[in-house]
C-alpha cells in the first residue's frame, strides 16, 4: 500500500461544503467509543478524497465538511462544531498558521491537526506556537491515519518540539534580565548559583575572590526577598534568567504513551 499522499494534481475546491458523512461501516453505538465530528481543511479536493479514503475504515469519525484554506474563516469551521480538525500544511503557507490561531482562539477545545509533506523543524514550531496537537506526514500509510488522530485525541501522543536558537534563546535571557532588579554582575552570579555553582568556582568563574561573591549575594538576596542561595535559584528559574543546557537539539517526534 502507498503514501497516503502520492504525487497528486490541483483539484478544485470549494469555500466550504458540508457533508456530514459517515467515514466508515462501523457506527457507535451503546457501549463503544463516541463518534469524533471532523472537519478537513485543504486547497485541493483531492487532499480531502485522500484523507476520506484514509479513515473509510475506521468507523469512528463523522465528516463535517471540507473548507478551502485559503477562503474559508475560523470563525465557518468553529460553528460546524468539531472535535478536530485536520488542516493540510498549504506548502508550508503562513495562512495556515494564522488559520490554526485563530481556531484555538476561538475554541481551544478543538483539536487542531497538521497535514504536511515536509516535516521541518522551524515551520512546525510556529504551528504548535499557534495551538496545534500534532502533525502528520503525508508519507504515512493510509490505514495509520486514523489511528493516529484517535490516539492524540485520547491524550496518548504527545509533541516533543525542538529547541528554541541560540539567538532566540538569548534574547529571551536579555528580557528576563532588563526585567530583573538586579545589576548584570550580580545576574551572571544568580545564574551560576541556579545552575549549583560554589562561591569557589563562581569566584575562579568571574575573576573574583569569594568574600566578593558573598557581597554580591547578600545583595541579590536582598532585592529579591529570599533568604538562600537555594530559594535565589528557584527565583532565577521561574523568571526565565537561567541558559538550558548546551547540547544537541533532540530531534520533532511522537511518542506514543504506553
Amino acid at each position: 500500500m502507498g503514501a497516503l499522499f502520492p504525487g497528486f494534481g490541483a483539484g478544485e475546491s470549494t469555500d466550504w461544503e458540508a457533508t456530514n458523512e459517515i467515514l466508515g461501516d462501523r457506527c457507535c453505538r451503546g457501549g463503544g467509543r463516541a463518534m469524533k465530528r471532523l472537519v478537513v481543511v485543504a486547497d485541493d479536493s483531492l487532499i480531502v478524497e485522500a484523507i476520506r479514503i484514509g479513515f473509510r475504515t475506521s468507523g469512528e469519525f463523522k465528516l463535517l465538511g471540507h473548507a478551502n484554506g485559503r477562503k474559508t474563516s475560523a470563525r465557518t469551521i468553529v460553528d460546524a462544531a468539531p472535535d478536530v480538525v485536520l488542516v493540510d500544511d498549504m506548502d508550508h503557507s503562513e495562512l495556515a498558521v494564522s488559520l490554526i490561531r485563530a481556531i484555538k482562539e476561538q475554541n481551544d477545545a478543538i483539536t487542531v491537526l497538521v497535514l504536511s509533506i515536509r516535516m521541518d523543524p522551524e515551520w512546525l514550531d510556529q504551528v504548535f506556537d499557534a495551538g496545534a496537537s500534532g502533525a502528520i506526514s503525508k508519507a504515512i500509510q493510509p490505514a495509520a491515519l486514523s489511528t493516529l488522530v484517535r490516539e492524540t485525541l485520547d491524550g496518548h501522543v504527545i509533541h516533543i518540539g525542538s529547541r528554541p536558537s541560540a539567538a532566540a534563546r538569548d534574547e529571551r535571557l536579555r528580557v528576563a534580565a532588563e526585567d530583573c532588579p538586579l545589576t548584570t554582575r550580580e545576574v551572571e552570579i544568580l545564574q551560576l548559583v541556579a545552575a549549583g555553582s560554589t562561591n569557589g568556582e563562581i569566584a575562579r568563574r568571574l575573576w573574583v575572590t569569594e568574600q566578593t561573591v558573598k557581597f554580591h549575594l547578600s545583595n541579590i538576596y536582598r532585592k529579591l526577598e529570599v533568604a538562600n542561595r537555594t530559594q535565589a535559584g528557584h527565583y532565577a528559574h521561574l523568571n526565565g534568567l537561567v541558559a538550558e543546557a548546551k547540547q544537541a537539539p533532540p530531534a520533532l517526534k511522537i511518542v506514543a504513551a504506553s
